[in-house]
């Protein structure tokens, strides 16, 4: 029985459902097959990229192309082992899979505040589709949860014992609290149907393929510099964040689920910034001409995130490697790409 990383009583009263008989099979070892929701988009296509190394894998994704594209995927549509379905995980998906990577839902504050009620329901009957699909087919399945479940933390850094310091009602809330109720509805499965479960709450991710206008800082900061437009800084420009390069956390993503911790384990990289030293380092690395320029601050923006990996160090024997100054020009060279900016010699 997998272990609990967290507090709390998270021993399953049940024996986790059969998998296919194909998994047992004495002459054929058959391939795995891994559903990725969300996987046209940043983290989950990165996601596909690595799983489909694998030549014993076979990757299905499901997207609704909400803020996800096919072109971050278009390598893989037409081979043997991928497969592309164009579907909205608030309705049930019957498949046969074995484990199920559960990414879908809009991350960028822009997209999840534009249809909040959606992002609820993504968050609650999304995971609740994917865990009854997981029960019937008896799959493990492994949710992305985020930072946010910690709110504006009056513990620093976070660790996964901490229960956070959420405004249940804010504007932030409808992702907030619903990754707080997917983690309790994956919990409440594994309690009660045995399910295999796994869950990563992942702290601020950043590389290539983010979306360019999705307003969230690292993106905002390198489209900015690349548009020669001043790097908008929201006050105070104290608040702190931690950056992990996407590489970084689709290997962690990956050792937690072939794993045998449940979580909630922390994946993130602890090195912190305040906003007004990630401006200076875009701006010294990309652009130095240009100014910075600070602006009034959205409602609920939490003041501290930075992580405590212990956890993820123990358990997973995973850190991260990339550091900011080595992922930014990477992420640079993705958006000079596609904004079809040259660079200055």
């Amino acid at each position: 029985m997998a272990s609990n990383a967290s507090n709390g009583d998270h021993i399953a009263t049940k024996p986790p459902p059969a998998p296919s008989p194909l998994r047992n099979s004495k002459f054929l070892q058959s391939n795995m097959r891994i559903l990725v929701t969300g996987g046209a988009g940043f983290i989950g296509s990165h996601l596909v990229d690595k799983l489909m190394e694998n030549e014993k894998n076979e990757v299905i994704v499901a997207d609704n192309y909400f803020t996800g594209s096919k072109d971050n995927l278009r390598k893989w549509i037409g081979h043997p082992r991928f497969e592309l379905i164009r579907h909205d995980v608030t309705e049930p998906l019957r498949i046969e899979v074995d484990q199920i990577y559960h990414l879908a839902c809009p991350a960028s504050p822009i997209f999840y505040k534009y249809n909040a009620v959606k992002t609820i329901k993504t968050n609650v009957i999304g995971t609740l589709n994917m865990l009854g699909l997981a029960k019937r087919v008896g799959a493990r399945i492994l949710l992305t949860s985020t930072s946010e479940v910690y709110g504006d933390p009056l513990v620093h850094p976070q660790p996964e014992s901490y229960w956070g310091n959420v405004n249940p009602i804010g504007v932030r809330s409808c992702y907030d609290e619903g990754k707080r109720v997917a983690e309790t509805l994956m919990f409440d499965y594994h309690r009660q149907h045995g399910i295999e479960i796994r869950i990563a709450r992942i702290f601020n991710t950043y590389g290539p393929r983010m979306n360019i206008d999705d307003g969230r800082v690292v993106s905002n900061f390198i489209a900015q510099a690349l548009r020669d437009e001043p790097l908008t800084v929201q006050a105070p420009g104290t608040q702190t964040r931690s950056f992990c390069y996407v590489s970084d956390m689709v290997d962690g993503l990956i050792r937690l689920m072939e794993g045998e911790n449940t979580g909630p384990i922390n994946i993130g990289n602890p090195g912190e910034f305040t906003m007004i030293e990630l401006a200076e380092t875009v701006k010294e690395l990309i652009n130095p001409k240009i100014e910075i320029k600070m602006v009034e601050n959205t409602p609920d923006d939490p003041r501290q995130r930075k992580p405590d990996i212990t956890n993820a160090k123990k358990m997973l024997g995973w850190e991260p490697k990339v550091k900011l100054r080595d992922g930014l020009p990477l992420m640079e060279a993705d958006f000079r790409q596609r904004l079809g900016v040259a660079k200055k010699i």
